[in-house]
């Protein structure tokens, strides 16, 4: 059976073959308008395999005489095929595609995208993650500056809901531009009428995802902060829901157009959107989601006291909204199944980046500790960009060459960390490269911070071998984690573009946040100011 693209309600057309027992074709037909004129393609999109086991060309019926009679009418060409009934979708591109020719389609049994070479594969990241880098370091700096906001002052559960209102880059942002990067390469974006419902389904989602998301971390960041200092006046909850559920609409909104705009133009430059979208969302998430999280409760703070029914009116419509985005969001059967399944994900990431904002929250206030907060936003992000990169990657091989539940050899067996770097697979090769530009890359970022700051001594040798140390720590850690759990996730039906970088990226946050409130302890150990 083969489902309509455009009419998702009606029953499925039936297009049959008659064979040979040999497997050549004799005759094929579709229930559908097309096929009175003989012009329908369905037809082809029949899946079609190299071996058939003798029973079923057994039972295939023997041609009659009218009917070769009628083929030979019909100007029907001899093929060999061999037939085994599937479902398919008749929006799945039905030849090979010219640019991946690793897709599903092409008819090899072990597809993989393009080879890159080194230079090749380190020029695609390199410049994405120096812009992400920008990113994570202009966020740090507006950090540094809006801590000292009368909001930030008055109302520190801010710092709690910090981590998790910029996690959702990694829960929506960068797991979007995962499943986009997915679909680029696989072929399922190669017609119009499937990009743009592709398109439209998860952009809907995750405004959804984001309104629903936004009001949890609020309410985590309410019980957390009530949990550790015994109260929470009522204008606070007020403003943190409100804040946050604000934040994250108008912030998701605007990176989910910024990142179908960089998938598209990276298809249409020929470039693995793999290796560029998930830091694209990095380097515009964090600088826009902070930005906007800072000036909101400003802004809400300065009328708090005077016309709060404007934020009750104001959570009402946003979530007046959430029926609209879930009659869009089920229209695309992709969007439709992440609806009912892809909330475990998120909100357990959200879960965890609370924890860190915990942390955070308890080191900004204490004085020895100073300066943490400009470098949280870098080491976290710097380690979930790395990351991410690697999951949309094996992600994208799992799906080009294996079936769901059916994993790589080296992966059945026990997982151990060298395996991660070591091997002659593409994505052994990633790996290691991710590993080793991380300690270039920070040590560019903290001259960039220096240079900006306007620091007339550059950080002591005892703080940057301490940083770079936990940089490492952080992107060797996270990256070993993403081998297992996108291998596992895949061993148990699920897809890991939904399911890992949300969780990599909250885990990210956790141990960014404690590697480095240790390098800060370290510091004021040993009396080292680190010149920060």
């Amino acid at each position: 059976m083969v489902r309509h693209s455009q009419r998702m309600n009606e029953a499925p057309t039936r297009p049959w073959v008659i064979t040979e027992k040999s497997g050549r074709v004799m005759a094929a037909h579709c229930t559908c308008m097309a096929a009175l004129g003989e012009a329908c393609s369905h037809v082809d999109s029949k899946d079609v395999q190299t071996n058939v086991s003798e029973e079923k060309r057994h039972r295939l019926p023997q041609p009659s005489a009218e009917l070769n009679h009628l083929t030979s009418r019909m100007n029907v060409s001899p093929v060999i095929v061999n037939y085994e009934p599937q479902d398919y979708n008749e929006t799945d591109p039905l030849l090979p595609n010219e640019r991946y020719s690793g897709s599903r389609f092409s008819g090899s049994q072990d597809a993989e995208v393009p080879s890159e070479s080194v230079c090749s594969l380190v020029l695609q990241i390199l410049v994405p993650f120096l812009l992400a880098g920008l990113g994570t370091i202009s966020a740090g700096l507006l950090l540094d500056v809006v801590q000292s906001w009368d909001v930030f002052q008055e109302i520190t559960e801010i710092f709690i809901l910090l981590p998790a209102v910029l996690g959702m880059k990694g829960n929506l942002e960068m797991t979007l531009a995962s499943r986009l990067s997915t679909a680029v390469n696989t072929g399922k974006m190669e017609l119009a009428s499937e990009k743009w419902m592709l398109i439209i389904g998860n952009l809907a989602l995750k405004q959804l995802q984001s309104t629903v998301l936004g009001l949890l971390a609020s309410l985590m960041a309410i019980v957390l902060g009530w949990i550790a200092d015994g109260r929470m006046p009522c204008n606070h909850v007020v403003l943190l829901c409100s804040t946050s559920v604000c934040t994250t609409f108008v912030a998701s909104l605007l990176q989910g157009f910024i990142m179908v705009g960089v998938i598209m133009g990276s298809k249409r430059a020929g470039i693995n959107p793999d290796n560029v979208a998930t830091p694209m969302a990095a380097s515009f998430g964090d600088i826009i989601t902070l930005a906007l999280l800072a000036c909101i409760s400003q802004w809400f703070y300065s009328f708090i006291e005077l016309y709060s029914y404007v934020l009750y009116l104001l959570d009402l419509f946003l979530l007046c909204l959430i029926p609209l985005w879930i009659v869009i969001s089920s229209k695309h059967p992709a969007s439709r199944i992440l609806l009912r399944t892809g909330w475990e994900p998120i909100i357990t990431a959200m879960a965890i980046s609370s924890m860190g904002g915990l942390i955070l929250d308890k080191t900004v206030s204490d004085p020895n500790l100073a300066g943490i907060i400009l470098y949280a936003p870098i080491i976290n992000g710097i380690g979930g960009n790395l990351v991410s990169i690697q999951a949309s990657r094996i992600s994208t091989n799992l799906h080009l060459n294996f079936t769901h539940g059916e994993v790589p050899e080296d992966q059945k067996r026990c997982h151990q960390p060298c395996s991660t770097f070591f091997g002659s697979g593409p994505n052994h090769k990633s790996a290691k490269v991710l590993l080793l530009i991380v300690i270039p890359g920070q040590l560019i970022f903290l001259y960039i911070i220096h240079l900006i700051k306007g620091a007339r001594t550059m950080p002591s040798a005892l703080f940057t071998v301490a940083f770079l140390t936990a940089s490492l720590i952080l992107v060797f850690s996270l990256l070993c984690i993403a081998d297992c759990m996108v291998h596992c996730l895949w061993r148990r039906g699920k897809d890991p573009d939904s399911y890992s970088i949300p969780y990599l990226t909250a885990l990210g946050d956790l141990l960014g946040t404690a590697l480095l409130s240790l390098v800060f302890l370290l510091l004021w150990c040993s009396g080292d100011t680190g010149g920060i």
